[in-house]
């Protein structure tokens, strides 16, 4: 590669590294962004589903005082009717079963009613819940459209941000020769956007591990982009930036 001076390329893809490294952060922001929003959603939607499901509740609460008041008002009636045949039996036993019936009825409308007040209190419980519940829910949502509205100026900042960034990524460009731009692509494709990186102390800052005397000559000398053997990214010394 007689034609390129070997430094200087790299040291502009330090500078088109910068900016990707930014393009890349802001990309696994924007798609966390997102989920977080989604965590919040079914959080809110298994409150309104609690919700629902106490409102259910208390529907059936009403519904089973409607058919105890039902049974209550049945049974008044059936005492009602027996205490009106009294006057027409002939006999003390007659007269004494039906008083036993009238009773066993009245034991019966009595546990009915103790039923109905039961249900008045679970009634009264339920419509704290719902209340309750409402208000949490009502303060739930308050929460989700803040964070969700948050989210989607974040979003916004991001996406601005990052125009940004490719305006002056498309500025660099032209000033790398294309088979180093080729290779620094496809190398920060296939290591979560980090493409170069330092050799300090004999160590690769990409993978952590040791950089071989030979292969930092090989560095030294400018002649070709050498890349480390274990992760594959490009290797540079602090020299480049001096």
């Amino acid at each position: 590669m007689p034609t390129v001076n070997l430094k200087s390329q790299l040291n502009i893809l330090l500078q088109l590294q910068s900016i990707d490294s930014q393009i890349y952060n802001f990309k696994e922001l924007k798609s966390s962004r997102p989920k977080e929003v989604e965590v919040l959603k079914v959080a809110f939607e298994e409150k309104k589903k609690h919700l629902a499901d106490l409102e259910k509740i208390a529907l059936e609460l009403q519904k089973a005082k409607k058919d105890a008041e039902m049974e209550l008002g049945s049974k008044e009636e059936g005492v009602k009717k027996l205490q009106g045949q009294l006057y027409s039996l002939k006999t003390n036993k007659e007269y004494n079963i039906m008083l036993q019936q009238i009773s066993d009825s009245k034991a019966d409308a009595s546990r009915v009613e103790d039923k109905i007040l039961e249900v008045m209190e679970k009634i009264e419980s339920s419509r704290k819940d719902v209340e309750d519940e409402k208000g949490c829910l009502s303060r739930e949502e308050k929460v989700f459209n803040e964070q969700k509205k948050k989210v989607e100026d974040q979003l916004k900042e991001i996406d601005e941000k990052m125009s940004q960034l490719d305006v002056q990524r498309k500025r660099i460009l032209p000033e790398i020769d294309k088979k180093i731009l080729g290779q620094y692509e496809r190398i920060l494709k296939n290591r979560d956007g980090l493409a170069i990186v330092e050799v300090k102390n004999d160590i690769c800052m990409g993978c952590n591990m040791l950089v071989p005397a030979q292969v930092i000559n090989l560095i030294k000398m400018y002649d070709r982009m050498i890349t480390c053997e274990v992760c594959n990214r490009i290797l540079f010394l602090n020299d480049v930036q001096a």
